[in-house]
């Protein structure tokens, strides 16, 4: 049975079979750049969009793919999500560049993963902390899911990542549309206020292995 999840989870398999991104499969089919980011996915007020059969014929043929193929990948996506299986990446592998797609989501192949005690939502991945920066609350090794389509409040713990590349677990104090402030976990290191344009991506941290 088809389902929302699963034909996305599609997509973005047959994108990594062919060493692409979501974004850049969209463009390789002709189809505009943002068509398949995440944040497309679901309508402002939460209903599931799903892809149009042309833009699925599109992207099969730009792949050199068939229908079977593709539905083959629908089955995989099914068994990856009964495991509960999300990406893993480490923080200096998520500052590096190249593994993100334009809305923070990971992109591209080669990633290991990570099974969840529980079903993890739609969007989310898991980065593993390095590096003693965000004790007392998260020490090296712990590992953080992330959901960068979640909305954001005040108070929330949050992973930034900057267009310089730096990746920062911290604490939201505010944001406007010109800046944001963040308070850091460890007291040791000073707080931040960063420009929008400095701003890459930010993703709510929604669970933590302790």
């Amino acid at each position: 049975m088809l389902s929302h999840e699963r034909v996305w989870a599609a997509i973005d398999a047959l994108a990594a079979r062919n060493s692409l991104s979501a974004s850049g499969l969209a463009k390789r089919a002709g189809l505009d750049a943002t068509a398949f980011n995440k944040s497309k996915r679901h309508s402002s007020d939460g209903r599931p969009r799903w892809p149009s059969t042309e833009s699925l014929a599109k992207i099969i043929e730009a792949t050199n793919s068939s229908v079977e193929e593709f539905m083959s990948l629908v089955s995989e996506s099914e068994t990856n999500r009964s495991r509960n299986v999300v990406p893993l990446l480490g923080f200096a592998q998520a500052g590096a560049g190249g593994f993100f797609d334009d809305g923070g989501f990971p992109a591209g192949q080669g990633f290991d993963t990570i099974d969840l005690p529980a079903g993890p939502e739609e969007g989310s991945y898991a980065l593993k902390v390095q590096g003693d920066s965000m004790l007392p609350l998260y020490r090296n090794g712990d590992v953080l899911i992330v959901r960068p389509d979640a909305s954001l409040r005040k108070g929330d713990r949050v992973v930034v990542k900057t267009r310089g590349g730096e990746v920062m677990a911290k604490v939201l104090a505010r944001r406007s549309n010109a800046d944001m402030d963040l308070h850091s976990l460890n007291p040791e290191h000073p707080a931040r206020r960063l420009r929008s344009d400095e701003v890459e991506w930010v993703a709510r941290i929604v669970w933590a292995s302790q």
